[in-house]
């Protein structure tokens, strides 16, 4: 059965969902990053079914989702440093690995006893485990060793018959972008170590690498979702800080894009652009302090009525800004980002929050 995925229907796929996971079936579902089979991760039975789908070498581990920290913590054991790094990846674009707490089937673990868990950020899929009640399988929806799906029609091509007689329902989003799977972390020793490089990838919860504008524009939008909260109650101000052409302005035309501004340019020849948030009050302020000389010249911007909650204001050469840093962190929420160069195509984003 294929269901097209709508606007008004996502109650009623949601259900027919749970009801074939319940009965132990297989199900294709849209992710945060690509298809993905989805079966009941503490039914052995489905797992043994799923593992034939995807042709799985024995042995190879699966990993799961989880609809929220706290069911997290009850397939896996965490300690308080493990804790504090997860509390700034999740939810997000990650696979953490951990030693299991062996609550899912002993089918998805690794040979040293770990498991591998996702909590995405992308709210069909929580809420659909959430609604289940327990974890489901997060790997994607391909061949073992093939290339994963961002469409429903390439993903059916791929398999023989025998393959899609094991397939029970099919709830097809249209073609997802084209994000990678997600990036893989393992856990388990005292130094983080990155298995398979997704979208996102960081060297610790502070560092982040990219290697193209548009993996600078997806770490951008990563991290101001986590701090998005903060807009409640006060402004959001981003000191970003790197040489010329490092990526500065990439940094927060990704910011843009995920606040729906699609037109930001470099203000290389004015102090500051500003930015109406498409649907709301509050604005986008991008300056350039490039031509700021004296501190002075900060007194005639006009800064102090800049500060109303919900408005983001992203400050290029952020080195200039010395002077005023005493404002801005008494009266918005600071976030800074250094970027800084490690070849011709791979830049280090820095985060101090």
């Amino acid at each position: 059965m294929i269901i097209q995925l709508t606007q008004s229907n996502t109650k009623e796929v949601l259900e027919k969902t749970i009801k074939v996971l319940l009965s132990g079936g297989l199900v294709i579902f849209p992710s945060d990053t690509v298809y993905g089979a989805l079966v009941d991760a503490t039914n052995e039975i489905a797992v043994k079914k799923l593992i034939a789908f995807k042709n799985r070498p024995p042995g190879k581990p699966i990993s799961v989702f989880v609809s929220g920290v706290e069911m997290l913590k009850e397939l896996i054991t965490v300690s308080y440093s493990q804790g504090k790094i997860l509390a700034r990846v999740l939810p997000g674009p990650f696979t953490v690995i951990l030693d299991s707490a062996h609550k899912a089937s002993s089918l998805l673990e690794s040979e040293k006893g770990t498991l591998g868990v996702r909590f995405a950020d992308y709210p069909f899929v929580t809420e659909l485990v959430e609604r289940f009640g327990r974890p489901v399988t997060a790997t994607s929806a391909n061949l073992s060793g093939r290339h994963p799906h961002y469409s429903i029609e390439s993903l059916l091509k791929e398999f023989p018959e025998k393959k899609k007689a094991l397939i029970d329902l099919v709830i097809d989003a249209g073609k997802l972008p084209r994000n990678k799977p997600s990036t893989i972390i393992d856990l388990t020793s005292s130094q983080i170590k990155v298995l398979r490089q997704g979208d996102i990838v960081f060297t610790s919860t502070e560092t982040f690498q990219s290697e193209t504008p548009g993996q600078t524009q997806k770490i951008a939008q990563f991290l101001f979702k986590k701090i998005e909260m903060h807009l409640k109650n006060k402004p959001v101000v981003f000191i970003i800080k790197g040489d010329l052409g490092v990526g500065k302005t990439i940094f927060v035309k990704g910011i843009a894009e995920y606040l729906g501004i699609h037109d930001v340019i470099s203000p290389t020849f004015v102090i500051y652009y500003e930015y109406d948030i498409p649907g709301k009050k509050e604005k986008l302020i991008h300056f350039d302090l490039y031509q700021i000389e004296e501190a002075e010249e900060f007194k005639h911007l006009g800064i102090e009525k800049m500060f109303v909650p919900g408005n983001v204001i992203c400050m290029e050469w952020g080195e200039k800004a010395g002077s005023i840093l005493g404002l801005l962190k008494n009266n918005a929420h600071i976030v800074e980002v250094s970027l800084e160069y490690v070849d011709e195509n791979k830049r280090k984003i820095i985060i101090n929050e």
